[in-house]
């Protein structure tokens, strides 16, 4: 059940662990050879892009800001290209710009199909990276990832905050999956565990249940398994469990 790409990376996960040659170290020594790379990288792109090289790392897709995308699609396609990222990925809403209902958030959803739409035309994907809130239902029954996964937007699932959002991720996976290309993949702590990693765990040692949901990510297409970690207190530690657990998932 190998993804179609190497184990892949969420480089938030390391922002805390400068410098940044450091960090590429420890996770390509782990067994990492993709990267999801964010804005911070996208500071000196020619910087990134020879780091990448130098430690044999490929970044197939990565995170840009909805409003910086809105703002300047044109400018921030020319970063991924110049990176080598196939599927941008809006990753984020914050808190005050939240929809309150249905209408709200199926205006929002054909904000990201704009982009989407003009992405695909200069050739690139485009996927809405989850929280938790979208999986908790507004006032009409309907919950928000509904109105975020159309016309041409992909998704980037990232299983452990539906997780947290009390949801089941595999009714979800099973509507959506045919366009769910990307999966994060991260692990939760038994209650009051890791409190200092914001009750986040490495891949393989937490409550999510990966043994069964990474076959039914694999089973419906997604092709880039991406670890990632909010808070980790050791990233070597978390690179290093978290590869090995995803390379046995992966042969499983």
């Amino acid at each position: 059940m190998a993804p179609q790409y190497p184990l892949s990376f969420q480089l938030y996960s390391g922002r805390n662990f400068p410098p940044l040659e450091g960090q590429l170290r420890t996770i390509a020594e782990a067994g990492f050879s993709n990267v999801e790379p964010y804005g911070a990288f996208y500071q000196d792109v020619p910087a990134a892009a020879r780091l990448f090289k130098e430690f044999g790392l490929t970044a197939k897709s990565g995170h840009f800001g909805i409003d910086a995308l809105e703002a300047d699609l044109d400018g921030n396609l020319r970063i991924a290209e110049a990176l080598g990222i196939g599927t941008i990925v809006a990753p984020y809403l914050m808190p005050d710009a939240r929809p309150r209902d249905a209408a709200g958030w199926k205006a929002f959803g054909d904000r990201l199909a704009a982009v989407a739409h003009k992405a695909r035309a200069a050739g690139y994907a485009f996927a809405w990276h989850n929280h938790d809130f979208e999986f908790i239902a507004l006032p009409d029954g309907s919950y928000p990832i509904e109105h975020l996964l159309i016309d041409g937007v992909k998704w980037e699932a990232d299983i452990a905050w539906i997780v947290r959002a009390n949801a089941d991720p595999r009714p979800w996976i099973a509507r959506y999956g045919a366009i769910m290309p990307l999966v994060h993949v991260k692990d939760i702590a038994p209650a009051g565990e890791k409190v200092n990693e914001d009750g986040w765990a490495d891949v393989g040692t937490g409550v999510v249940d990966w043994a069964t949901i990474w076959p039914l990510c694999v089973a419906a297409g997604a092709q880039v398994m991406v670890a990632e970690h909010d808070n980790p207190s050791d990233l070597k530690r978390f690179a290093t469990v978290s590869a090995e657990a995803m390379r046995k998932l992966a042969a499983a």
